[in-house]
């Protein structure tokens, strides 16, 4: 099919969504790209986890796939006019109970990328950025992982201007709630069905709609009789906690050189904490180590609370203490006495192998999954797209292809992002 000649619908205006318009508009001027969001463009907050105030933006990864596309993301990040004002090379300082130091240390060099990365003795690691560390949690810890090429974006600004481009460039974007999908004959998709029951019609429709692509897939799976169109194991909404502190301009002054820092935890405790330096109103964000899921009955998969936003900023007493910790295990005795604010859940989609979904739905001529993010996915918003319009033109490279696809061979054992809890066990009367 002449990619130029089709319809296209986007669903949802965050990172998978906002890249694919920019990149399919941009490769292709003559297409008509529609992108379909529940908020308007300059909506000062939005309940994915592509709104933020600042996400992680490094290629520190044991997975060399992961680390070569993120190593193109950050040369994107650093040249591209449209982000880099938004990006700010701190550096990272990743405390590591395994063997991931040197792994990543392993995948530069072979990928023959030059960095300012090593592994340092904690001794050593804690001296660093005004021993601003001294007082993490090192227990069993061996090495720190020192990238002063990794680093952070304001992530909401840059969501913003990613929109506001492929407007620009003739990106039709329409303020709507997606209700369900819609079809023609036994399995061609036709567009979407919105709240107030408008149909907006496309030759082909892809969804980037993050942890609310779960519950649409069931509740058109449902109203249309086609069970095949349920994710079925193969994704799950989960939320992570976020809080922020202001620091008194004495504190943020010693705090200007802060690095990115990820703690990596026992298994026991969760995949990991962290925390971003400084932003412009001397705030450090700290996320918590708890990942959970909303029950919806035995039946229905698990979505985000169905409040305004997806009640992100009503955060349980249990999930701000989660917060807490981070503060504990990153700064100790320094930050003992700081007051956490602003808490937020982060809603994501996530799926088993933490692997993203770029590919065709098998059960849908004209429909396609660009989603699960993963809680990793943010750092790739420059050339995620690039790969969904090569999955649109069949021309994703086959590796990518079978790594990403709908119907693949699900691991036995989740990886770490996969949720541990149920949001409902951990708050009562939710």
């Amino acid at each position: 099919m002449d990619m130029s000649s089709p319809s296209y619908i986007i669903v949802g205006a965050g990172v998978f969504g906002t890249s694919t318009a920019l990149h399919l508009k941009s490769r292709y001027p003559d297409a008509d790209v529609t992108l379909i969001d529940r908020h308007d463009p300059d909506a000062p907050t939005r309940p994915a986890a592509s709104w933020d105030w600042n996400k992680v933006v490094r290629a520190d990864y044991c997975d060399i796939t992961y680390c070569r596309i993120a190593l193109e993301a950050q040369d994107e990040w650093r040249t591209n006019a449209l982000w880099n004002q938004f990006y700010h090379e701190t550096g990272i300082y990743w405390i590591s109970r395994t063997g991931f130091a040197q792994k990543v240390i392993d995948n530069f060099k072979t990928l023959g990328r030059d960095a300012e990365l090593y592994a340092l003795p904690v001794q050593e690691a804690r001296k660093l950025y005004g021993s601003i560390f001294d007082s993490a949690d090192y227990e069993g810890v061996d090495k720190v992982l020192i990238n002063k090429t990794s680093g952070w974006a304001a992530a909401k600004d840059a969501l913003q201007a990613g929109i506001e481009k492929a407007i620009n460039i003739g990106v039709k974007y329409i303020t709507a709630e997606v209700d369900l999908l819609e079809f023609e004959d036994e399995d061609r998709c036709i567009g979407v069905r919105t709240g107030d029951g408008s149909t907006i019609t496309a030759n082909r429709t892809v969804l980037c709609t993050g942890a609310f692509t779960p519950a649409l897939l069931e509740k058109t799976a449902n109203s249309s009789s086609r069970d095949t169109l349920r994710s079925q194991g193969r994704m799950i909404a989960a939320g992570v906690t976020t809080g922020l502190v202001t620091l008194d301009e004495e504190t943020a002054g010693s705090f200007k050189e802060m690095p990115v820092c990820i703690q990596e935890n026992p298994t026991h405790r969760g995949p990991s904490n962290g925390t971003l330096p400084p932003n412009g109103e001397n705030q450090i964000k700290f996320w918590g180590q708890s990942i959970f899921h909303f029950s919806q009955g035995s039946s229905s998969p698990s979505q985000p609370p169905t409040g305004a936003d997806y009640n992100q900023w009503e955060v349980p007493e249990v999930l701000k203490v989660d917060v807490a910790v981070a503060n504990e295990a990153t700064f100790g005795k320094r930050g003992i006495n700081w007051k956490i604010h602003t808490h937020r859940i982060c809603w994501d989609c996530v799926t088993p192998s933490e692997d993203f979904i770029v590919s065709p739905h098998p059960a849908s001529t004209g429909l396609f999954i660009a989603t699960c993010g993963s809680f990793h996915g943010w750092k790739f918003l420059p050339v995620i797209g690039r790969y969904v319009v090569q999955m649109l033109e069949s021309t994703l490279e086959p590796d990518l292809e079978k790594r990403w696809a709908w119907d693949r061979p699900l691991p036995s054992n989740p990886g770490t992002e996969w949720p541990q809890y149920d949001l409902r066990e951990l708050v009562d009367n939710i």
